[in-house]
């Protein structure tokens, strides 16, 4: 581990009770509003893409098979970014890895910016992939470590709120920056401005771990073993297989994270473009109707956060299998809305949102709580890498099929990708709430 990585030592312990409960009250607050807000913004740097699909196709000549395939190997570099990044965020400072992330994907894209040629626009966008997978493992470490699993779900469905804040303020700045200046190499100079801010404001703002700041941990959230920051590489891989690996249930929510992801990339990056090509919708109040998909999946996120704490015991398998039942219908009922009909487009692109987000955000739930906090970050890790496998279909597979064969197979296909998704959070069903010891929830 470098040792600007490395996670500080802990600190005094405080022993005065009321002491340790203000010190508590003002931490853990900040550390889920920074954590929310900045996650929210990597979206600013890494979705401002798909805003800006559509004008790069015009402007510089790209095909959508073109795009799809930047999409894809992003999503596929994203993903392994993200699992590698989870190993080494278990051991390491949650505050410094995220805030360099951020950092690094701002100067990216401002390089992105500046250019021109197909080739060089692929090699950035991989290596944004590349920051952009660190920017989620800090963010399990301190959610499992900040809080108890047992209100792990409600809380972490409030940080899950950063996906869709983060995507929804992107597509509508960038709309209208595009409608305004005409060109789309904005979309990528002012999110970068505002992601280098935000990285000063996360290295002030967070924290590590309770103990980096003499608190004791959480209550419910000890692991016998100790701690895996002080352990030897064979002790940590023995936790990794312990506690991940050898975990079926975990693989099996990390398989059906692909079909999560799949409906919900290929509504966010597809999504503008549909609107403008089949639904005759103008580019900026197609960059509304997303914010309306991003604003519903909120709702949905905070909705099943809440039911799972409160009505399932932490369980998030059940209500991950109804949304996505749910969700497939609203893909086929959008689908069918013909071209025109805004008010009722806009209504079935929320309810997908609503629908999709609550499973993605369950999904990480379940993983993080199943691998307790000591290996958290690799559990959400795991998952990611199937999450964003799913651009080889959402991406590179959707620009393909709409391209040769226009856009019925690609809603059919999305359908399809719904079922499957529902039938593995049924065969998930059976696990546990937590890998605790405590079943309870």
């Amino acid at each position: 581990m470098p040792g600007f990585l490395r996670p500080p030592p802990p600190a005094a312990p405080i022993t005065d009770p009321d002491e340790v409960k203000k010190v508590y009250g003002h931490l853990w607050p900040r550390i889920l509003l920074w954590s929310t807000v900045g996650y929210g913004t990597f979206y600013f740097v890494r979705k401002n893409f798909s805003i800006a699909m559509p004008v790069m196709e015009k402007q510089l000549g790209f095909s959508k098979e073109s795009l799809g395939l930047i999409l894809t190997l992003h999503g596929l570099l994203y993903g392994v970014s993200k699992f590698v990044g989870g190993i080494v965020a278990d051991r390491a400072n949650a505050r410094v890895m995220m805030s360099l992330a951020l950092l690094g994907s701002a100067l990216v894209n401002i390089f992105f910016g500046l250019g021109s040629a197909l080739i060089f626009f692929g090699l950035l966008w991989l290596i944004n992939g590349f920051f952009q997978g660190l920017g989620y493992p800090p963010c399990a470490r301190l959610l499992t470590h900040w809080f108890s699993p047992k209100e792990l779900a409600t809380r972490m469905s409030v940080w899950n709120m950063s996906h869709s804040l983060g995507g929804g303020g992107i597509v509508i700045l960038c709309g209208f920056l595009v409608d305004y200046y005409g060109t789309w190499r904005v979309c990528f100079f002012v999110p970068a401005g505002i992601a280098m801010i935000m990285s000063l404001v996360l290295w002030k703002n967070l924290r590590d771990t309770p103990e980096s700041v003499g608190l004791p941990e959480v209550a419910g959230s000890h692991v016998p073993g100790g701690d895996t920051t002080v352990e030897s590489s064979g002790q940590y891989r023995q936790v990794l297989w312990d506690q991940v690996f050898s975990n079926k249930y975990i693989w099996l929510i990390s398989v059906a994270n692909f079909f999560v992801y799949t409906i919900r990339f290929a509504v966010f990056d597809w999504g503008p473009t549909v609107l403008k090509e089949a639904k005759g919708v103008q580019l900026h109040n197609a960059g509304l109707m997303i914010a309306a998909f991003e604003v519903a999946g909120a709702v949905g996120m905070l909705t099943t956060g809440y039911l799972t704490d409160r009505l399932f015991g932490g369980r998030g398998a059940p209500l991950s299998l109804l949304s996505m039942l749910l969700c497939g219908v609203s893909v086929y009922l959008f689908w069918r809305v013909p071209a025109g009909n805004v008010m009722l487009s806009t209504t079935l692109l929320a309810l997908t949102g609503f629908f999709v987000y609550s499973p993605q955000a369950l999904v990480g739930v379940m993983a993080a709580n199943l691998a307790t906090k000591r290996a958290a970050a690799t559990a959400v890790g795991l998952t990611s890498i199937f999450g964003y496998a799913s651009t080889v279909l959402s991406g590179f597979g959707m620009g393909w099929l709409v391209q040769h064969y226009g856009w019925a197979p690609a809603f059919t296909c999305l359908i399809g990708v719904a079922v499957i998704g529902a039938a593995l959070f049924a065969a998930a069903l059976p696990a546990k709430a937590n890998g605790y010891g405590d079943d309870s929830g």
